[in-house]
């Protein structure tokens, strides 16, 4: 399967937990797949309707650390000057919090739209990976051809709720998925499981609901462990069930 690999490289990022604020704003480990779908719209130009293709990926970052920012709160006092919509007065008042940062992020990301090749060499908006402030850059675009192995191992990704392998090793988290533009961008959450350490698709420790696939895809590029396994891509996609590709 030929499929867009991007690699993305920049010094600070941020996914705020949205179901908790509370003197400190926390972050999600990986990007959530509202993230991931806003950051390719932002390289296209143009919003992409969300079932024309699947991406997965890889994560990592150095460090995790808190920083303060500042929020900017403002309320109008008196009424609005004639025949404008701009407030007579208006107060504010800055409120400092913490908030997570995730030091140096490394995303690797393959989009099953090869085609998209050109746009992605020369993104229509600034790259960034969370925060707009947070700028990034590609280091890599290319198109690649992921191969089918019966063994191989997973290892800092996102995986599907869904998946017929259980990972005792990973966290369940509750992540936006979809924000609904009709809906005045009403928030869809899902669940999913946050894999940050290797482990083999054929570890004792995993646990089958259902039926487990009988091979998995792999970008040959990847590094191998001491038995030759690779890494296993799972693909995820905005409508129906989450499943491997």
């Amino acid at each position: 399967m030929n499929v867009l690999r991007l690699t993305l490289e920049g010094d600070l990022t941020s996914f705020r937990y949205p179901l908790t604020m509370v003197g400190r704003q926390l972050s999600y480990d990986m990007p959530p797949p509202t993230t991931i779908y806003g950051h390719v719209c932002s390289a296209l130009g143009e919003w992409v309707d969300p079932r024309s293709f699947q991406f997965a990926y890889t994560f990592t970052f150095a460090a995790r650390f808190d920083d303060l920012e500042h929020v900017h709160a403002l309320k109008i006092t008196s009424g609005k000057l004639p025949n404008t919509t701009l407030p007579k007065s208006v107060e504010g008042e800055i409120n400092p919090h913490r908030r997570e940062l995730l030091f140096r992020p490394r995303l690797t990301l393959y989009l099953t739209r090869p085609d998209w090749l050109d746009a992605f060499r020369s993104p229509a908006y600034p790259v960034v990976l969370g925060r707009s402030q947070d700028l990034c850059a590609y280091t890599d675009v290319r198109v690649v051809t992921l191969r089918q192995q019966p063994r191989a191992y997973f290892e800092h990704t996102l995986i599907p709720f869904e998946y017929p392998l259980k990972f005792p090793q990973g966290i369940v988290v509750n992540m936006p998925k979809w924000l609904d533009p009709a809906k005045n961008r009403a928030p869809r959450f899902a669940r999913y499981v946050v894999l940050r350490q290797r482990v083999a698709a054929d570890d004792e420790r995993l646990i089958a609901f259902g039926t487990p696939p009988d091979s998995f895809w792999v970008d040959p590029d990847s590094p191998s462990d001491d038995q030759g396994r690779q890494r296993a891509l799972v693909f995820h996609q905005w409508e129906g069930t989450d499943v491997n590709a």
